[in-house]
């Protein structure tokens, strides 16, 4: 089945099946492989280079890149919150869903080194809650998560998740967050980590459902809510 690629450039790349890191022809004898003028070719060169598909740099000249969905997908969502922030909600809102959707999938794929990880970073965690001065561990939250689904065979599920953290920071809720809700998010975790060591995935998946809840109720979250109207639910049924 032949799919219909919005240009010459992208249709080629396909087409190539090129590993990542093959260098392609010069800019001259790409565009008269492709019949286009070098000014249509740079112009899809760039386009290519956003969605994250090749890089070009002065003296390696054009390289392919393995495929990842973020890449594509994070300017997208960088230009939806620079029109309205409420986005981040709605892409929150996704987010959870497919969490709470694939935790006992991800769970199950998990490592003995992962496991360990995952209590480090705990450990990392409360460490930095426990210091004077009190630092807000962001890493180790962003790691923990990507952690328990890195081991899924689904680019797509994983972008969208490492889209979320990208949005997460865009909009700074990395920077500063209330301790008692800190304290609550670790204490989530801790019950979520501690279900997967034991083999409890069930456990683990009401902690994760409840503890994604817990986002919304940020006070500095107001402005990025949506209109009144919009039902505000995260899709875990009765929780």
């Amino acid at each position: 089945m032949s799919i219909n690629l919005p240009s010459d450039f992208l249709t080629y790349l396909a087409n190539g099946a090129f590993k990542p890191g093959t260098r392609l022809p010069a800019i001259q004898e790409l565009a008269n492989i492709l019949s286009i003028s070098t000014g249509k070719l740079r112009e899809q060169l760039e386009v290519a280079r956003q969605l994250g598909l090749v890089e070009i740099r002065p003296k390696t000249g054009i390289r392919t890149l393995d495929y990842s969905f973020f890449s594509t997908l994070r300017i997208s969502l960088q230009y939806a919150l620079a029109l309205d922030l409420s986005q981040f909600y709605r892409f929150g809102v996704l987010r959870n869903n497919i969490e709470a959707s694939f935790w006992l999938e991800a769970v199950k794929l998990l490592k003995p080194e992962d496991k360990e990880y995952l209590r480090e970073l705990l450990d990392q965690a409360w460490e930095k809650l426990r210091g004077n001065p009190i630092q807000i561990p962001h890493f180790e939250h962003r790691e923990l998560h990507m952690t328990i689904y890195s081991r899924l065979d689904n680019l797509f599920v994983v972008g969208i998740l490492e889209a979320y953290w990208e949005c997460y920071e865009s909009v700074g809720l990395n920077v500063y967050a209330d301790y008692a809700y800190l304290h609550s998010v670790w204490t989530y975790h801790t019950e979520m980590v501690e279900a997967i060591l034991n083999d409890d995935e069930e456990a683990g998946y009401r902690a994760l459902v409840e503890h994604t809840g817990l986002l919304h109720n940020r006070p500095e979250l107001g402005r990025y809510q949506p209109p009144a109207n919009i039902e505000e639910t995260h899709g875990y049924g009765s929780n």
